[in-house]
C-alpha cells in the first residue's frame, strides 16, 4: 500500500495543482502519474495534465492506492485487451473529491471517496440489493480504455516537442495518479473519520467479494 499525498486535519491536501476551494475546477490540473509506456516496461513517474470532469464524473484527488494482482497482470501485458498505452493503472486507492461534473449531485468538493471499478446507478433491484454491487443498469466495460461519456480520455502528456499524446484509463479509475476522473456511478463516499489508508482497500478488495457472493 502507499500514499501518493499527505492528509492535513480536513483530510485534504491539496498540494500546489489543486484545492478544495474550487479554484482549479473546470481547469486543466497538471499532476504526477505512474505511466505505463508498454508491457512489462518500468512505470515512469511523469507530469500529464488532467482535464475537468465532464457531465456525470468526477474529478478525485488520490490521497492513497495499493497494488492488486490485477494491476500486476495488466503490467505484464497478460490480456491483449488490455493492451493500450500508454496507460495509467491502478484501481484500489482513497480520496477526495476535487470537482464535479454537471448533473452530479450526490457529491461534492472536499468528500471522501473511495472508487470502485463496477459503477452503480443506485436504482435498479440489483443496487438495492444487500447481496450483490453489480448493477443492471449501468453499463460500465472493465476493458473500456476512455470514459464512457464520450469515448475519449481525461489525460495528456505533453512531450519535448510539445505534442499532446493521450494517456489511457485503466478499469474506470486509473488511481496511480495524484488527480484521476471517474464516472459518478464509480465513486462512494465515505464516512467523514474513515482512515483512508485502510479504505482504499474496498476498492477491489471488499467490493469484489461482494459480487461473487
Amino acid at each position: 500500500m502507499g500514499s501518493l499525498n499527505s492528509e492535513n486535519s480536513n483530510g485534504f491536501h491539496a498540494g500546489k495543482h489543486g484545492d478544495a476551494g474550487g479554484k482549479t475546477a473546470g481547469k486543466v490540473i497538471t499532476c504526477k502519474a505512474a505511466v505505463l509506456w508498454g508491457p512489462g516496461e518500468a512505470f515512469k513517474i511523469e507530469e500529464i495534465e488532467v482535464e475537468p470532469p465532464q457531465r456525470l464524473e468526477v474529478r478525485l484527488r488520490i490521497l492513497f492506492t495499493s497494488i492488486c494482482h490485477t494491476d500486476l497482470s495488466a503490467w505484464k501485458g497478460e490480456n491483449k485487451l488490455q493492451q493500450i498505452f500508454p496507460r495509467v493503472l491502478g484501481h484500489e486507492a482513497a480520496g477526495v473529491v476535487e470537482s464535479v461534473g454537471e448533473g452530479v449531485e450526490d457529491l461534492r468538493p472536499g468528500d471522501r471517496v473511495v472508487p470502485v471499478f463496477t459503477g452503480e446507478c443506485g436504482c435498479c433491484d440489483m443496487c438495492r440489493s444487500d447481496k450483490t454491487n453489480i448493477c443492471s443498469g449501468f453499463a460500465v466495460d472493465p476493458l473500456r480504455s476512455v470514459m464512457r461519456a464520450d469515448g475519449r480520455v481525461r489525460f495528456f502528456w505533453v512531450g519535448p516537442d510539445e505534442e499532446r499524446r493521450p494517456v489511457y484509463h485503466f478499469l474506470n479509475t486509473s488511481t496511480f495518479a495524484e488527480y484521476t476522473v471517474i464516472d459518478s456511478a464509480c465513486v462512494v463516499k465515505v464516512p467523514a473519520d474513515a482512515p483512508l489508508s485502510r479504505m482504499c482497500l474496498l476498492s477491489c478488495g471488499v467490493s469484489t467479494g461482494m459480487c461473487i457472493s
